[in-house]
């Protein structure tokens, strides 16, 4: 009798440890099936208030450049996109939460960043550019600068770059004022982001000033996810490319640029 228990309780421990056995498998293969799992609807997180890159037309459509190619890449990856707008100083969080996959606007690619986060291809260059104008032949080169007097915002990174070659600053408010100074000769140049001064040159339909030099030094910007998120990150980039090759991203760019800013 004693057998015959002993007999029916290995059996018993034996059924239990299979089946337990067969719902690891099971919760392995399901966790697997999640992880790899398409997703339906790409979360954009965006500030929806920083034109020409994310901002509200006439029309109260949510538009913009970072806009337009996000909304590319997510058609062609048989995605919804929904527009989470935020302001900037809560996009980090809001990724960091979770509230969105990824963030569209144009963030720059740093050390600090990459340290905790994972970003995509770049999908705009940027650098830092001497505005002059038109008929100006004299500066050609940021070592051109010296002497020459520079309308700058006096806390910008782009006045210190102006005074470090050697130009005597003007203080402005920003690009508009800039440029108004050289229109009527009261400085010769002002030094600034090249995507802020071709968008104001596309805007106002101004031939009256030029892009005369950009430094070596550019700028990076990609679009923004948590890392653990490789898949999504590698069928971003794989869009990205292919919207590279057929001329798609060079297209958008020129729409609202007028040049390429897609590549260096």
């Amino acid at each position: 009798m004693k057998k015959l228990y002993s007999i029916l309780l290995t059996a018993s421990l034996l059924f239990l440890l299979a089946a337990c056995g067969g719902n690891e498998d099971q919760a392995a293969e399901t966790n697997e099936t999640q992880d790899t799992a398409e997703i339906e609807v790409l979360r954009v997180g965006t500030e929806g208030t920083y034109a020409p890159y994310t901002f509200h037309n006439e029309a109260g459509e949510l538009t913009g450049y970072d806009v337009e190619v996000i909304k590319e890449v997510a058609k062609r990856m048989d995605v919804e996109v929904e527009f989470m707008e935020t302001q900037w100083d809560s996009m980090f969080a809001g990724l960091n939460s979770e509230r969105f996959d990824v963030i569209a606007n144009q963030v720059g690619i740093n050390e600090d960043r990459l340290a905790n986060y994972d970003f995509s291809t770049p999908y705009t260059y940027s650098s830092s550019v001497i505005v002059t104008p038109a008929d100006n032949n004299d500066i050609n080169s940021f070592e051109d600068l010296k002497g020459k007097k520079s309308a700058q915002s006096l806390t910008s990174n782009y006045g210190a770059l102006a005074e470090e070659n050697g130009a005597e600053l003007v203080g402005v408010e920003g690009l508009a004022q800039s440029i108004q100074l050289i229109k009527q000769g009261r400085v010769d140049v002002t030094v600034n982001d090249k995507l802020a001064v071709l968008d104001y040159m596309k805007a106002q339909n101004d031939e009256s000033i030029k892009i005369a030099a950009q430094s070596d030094e550019v700028s990076e910007m990609a679009f923004t996810f948590n890392k653990g998120n490789e898949e999504l990150v590698e069928a971003v980039n794989e869009q990205l490319a292919a919207m590279k090759e057929d001329g798609t991203l060079a297209k958008i760019s020129k729409e609202w640029f007028g040049e390429d800013v897609s590549t260096k």
